[in-house]
């Protein structure tokens, strides 16, 4: 410790540099290396391996000394084993400073020496590319060579094209210059010919003139005949009208005229046949009241005229009509254990919508010529009271009960007891459809209600609802519909809206219940 103490500390980068400049000194015996050449890397690598012995040999001499020198055992060195231990020893502790520095110089040096051996291979590395990269351009430069030979063959040709189109131009000149001397002459006949066509075209606009002349004369004819047929045609047009509307009004009344000889074909033959059963004797009471009974048909054939002209076209009632099929649709019923039961069917557009829907349904009247009607159309239609025939059902034996415009022409006694028996006869599940005139729509309520003598009072959709819901119903709704298709009154305003809406809106309603 006291030798580490008193000795300076070393600097080993100090060192090293010596180490560097101790051997530059001494030059290593080879050939000096030129890297200004062609960078040689045999030479570098015999002078790396020179170093290379160099650091063997020092790293040999740097170990600890283990072995007592041969040289050293002659006289008076000539020591015993021990004191050669201990001299050993002695020494080697004293050097021990020494010998590290030593040991990192030596493994510093080897390590240069390893990245010298890694800058060499790059070295060759990076000269074999060079050495590629010059022969590829050498190769370019010869295929560019090549190609420029080419070109001056190529423009030798050309030049010889040149020559030859020159020589093919002076021949052009000279054919131009004949050319030219042809068209003079050629110009000199056109202008004679067009002097005389011009003389020509001249005489033809005098005979054109003369017959634009001729022709407007023609055209304010014609224009005349125009108008003259115009008349004509919307005379014409207007006769065409008035002669359908003639066939129209024939047909109509036509059949008319027809329904009302069969009513009362039908009633002269009741009577017939009554006073046939009772001669000589005089008409008993059963049948004077089978007399009265047929009497309740005088009218069936006016009501079907009736119809016809205030009712509405049959196409018009079956669009209007559709709006209740997702009703049947939702409630599942029309099947032959549930089937649809119209009252006061008339003419049968619902009978049909629900038979073309494949539905289960027949329909109620006392019009005899309106179930003529029906079963023309292959309807099943029974001529029958409605009150009287839902009394012969048994009770839940229906799916629905519906009625369109039949509910107005009742008394109020017979309209309780018609809600009463339909709640009795419908099965659970199935729905009650009653549609009748809307008369919160004051023309309606006011004057249209009263087309039909037959009507005897405007029901009101609360009143309508509220015995729905008496007789049992649930979920009753209220559905308007029919708006009226006059124009109505533009404004925004909540008066305005008001106003549309009572005098506008909709002119027919429905109610609707289901029984739970």
């Amino acid at each position: 410790m006291m030798i580490e103490s008193n000795n300076p500390e070393i600097n080993v980068d100090e060192l090293m540099h010596k180490i560097c400049e101790e051997v530059v000194k001494r030059r290593v015996p080879c050939e000096q290396i030129d890297l200004q050449s062609n960078l040689d890397t045999s030479k570098l690598k015999l002078s790396i391996s020179y170093i290379e012995n160099f650091l063997k040999n020092a790293e040999s001499r740097s170990g600890v000394r283990t072995k007592w020198p041969d040289k050293l055992n002659i006289f008076p060195f000539n020591f015993s084993t021990k004191l050669q231990k201990l001299i050993l020893k002695i020494i080697n502790f004293l050097f021990k400073d020494e010998r590290e520095v030593n040991f990192n110089i030596i493994s510093s040096l080897k390590e240069s020496v390893a990245l010298n051996y890694q800058l060499i291979e790059q070295i060759t590395t990076l000269k074999a590319q060079v050495d590629t990269r010059i022969q590829g351009l050498d190769e370019c430069l010869v295929n560019v060579d090549t190609r420029i030979q080419g070109l001056d063959k190529r423009l030798v040709n050309v030049d010889t094209h040149i020559q030859a189109l020159d020589e093919r131009l002076v021949n052009v000149d000279t054919s131009i210059q004949g050319i030219e001397d042809s068209l003079n002459a050629i110009d000199t006949l056109i202008n004679n010919w067009l002097t005389g066509l011009q003389e020509g075209l001249d005489t033809m606009n005098m005979q054109v003139q003369y017959l634009d002349e001729h022709l407007s004369t023609v055209d304010a004819r014609v224009g005349k005949l125009n108008e003259h047929l115009i008349t004509t045609d919307n005379r014409i047009i207007t006769a065409d009208t008035r002669i359908q509307e003639i066939n129209e009004r024939y047909i109509r009344n036509d059949s008319y005229l027809k329904n009302d000889l069969i009513q009362q074909k039908h009633l002269i033959t009741v009577f017939l046949e009554e006073a046939r059963k009772c001669l000589p004797e005089n008409f008993s009471q059963e049948q004077l009241q089978t007399l009265v009974n047929e009497n309740t048909h005088f009218f069936d054939a006016f009501y079907v005229a009736f119809e016809d002209q205030f009712r509405g076209s049959r196409q018009d009632i079956l669009n209007r009509l559709k709006v209740y099929l997702p009703l049947i649709a939702g409630a599942k019923i029309g099947k032959p254990e549930s089937p649809i039961l119209d009252v006061g069917c008339g003419r049968g557009e619902w009978l049909e919508l629900l038979q073309e829907a494949g539905y289960t349904a027949r329909g109620l009247d006392i019009n005899r010529l309106m179930i003529q009607q029906c079963k023309a159309r292959g309807l099943e239609v029974i001529e029958k009271d409605a009150l009287s025939y839902l009394q012969s059902l048994p009770d839940s034996s229906l799916g629905a009960v519906t009625g369109f415009h039949i509910i107005e022409h009742l008394p109020f006694e017979d309209l309780l007891k018609l809600f009463g028996e339909a709640a009795r006869v419908i099965k659970t599940g199935g729905l009650v459809i009653f549609e009748t005139p809307n008369p919160q729509n004051v023309l309606v309520g006011s004057c249209s209600f009263y087309y039909d003598p037959t009507h005897r009072n405007p029901l009101p959709f609360l009143t309508i609802e509220y015995i729905a819901q008496y007789y049992g119903f649930s979920h009753v709704q209220i559905l308007k519909l029919n708006p009226s298709e006059q124009n109505r009154v533009a404004d925004n305003s909540e008066l305005t809206q008001r106003f549309n809406e009572y005098f506008y809106g909709s002119m027919d309603y429905a109610v609707i219940g289901f029984k739970s």
